[in-house]
C-alpha cells in the first residue's frame, strides 16, 4: 500500500473504540472481539488489490493482464475504486451481518 494514512488512521479509530468498549463493558473478551472485527473489516476494505477487483465481475475468475496494469497506472485516477452495484451490495451484507453479530455479544 502506498499511501498507508488512511489504514493508520482507521487503526487508530479502531483502538480508541476498542478501549470504550472494554471501559463500558469492563470484559476483555469483548474488547478482543471488537478487535477482531474491526481488524478484518479494515483489511476487507483498505488491503484488496483494487487492480484486480475494479474490473467486471465476470473477469474476476481471470488474472490480469500486464498491458492493463500498465494502463490503470498510467491513469492515475483520484478514485481508489470505482463503485459497482454488485460490490456495494456484497459488502453491505457482509459488513452489516458482522456489525450485527458484533452488537448483539457486545451489548450483552
Amino acid at each position: 500500500m502506498a499511501n498507508d494514512t488512511a489504514l493508520r488512521s482507521a487503526l487508530v479509530w479502531l483502538a480508541v473504540v476498542v478501549v470504550v468498549v472494554g471501559i463500558c463493558t469492563f470484559s476483555f473478551k469483548k474488547m478482543m472481539a471488537t478487535y477482531v472485527v474491526g481488524v478484518l473489516g479494515i483489511s476487507g476494505v483498505l488491503l484488496p488489490d483494487w487492480g484486480y477487483f475494479d474490473r467486471d465481475f465476470s473477469r474476476w475468475t481471470t488474472p490480469v493482464a500486464a498491458h492493463e496494469r500498465v494502463s490503470k497506472i498510467a491513469q492515475g485516477s483520484g478514485l481508489r475504486f470505482r463503485i459497482h452495484p454488485l460490490r456495494v451490495i456484497v459488502y453491505s451484507i457482509v459488513y452489516g451481518f458482522a456489525l450485527y453479530k458484533w452488537w448483539m455479544f457486545v451489548s450483552k
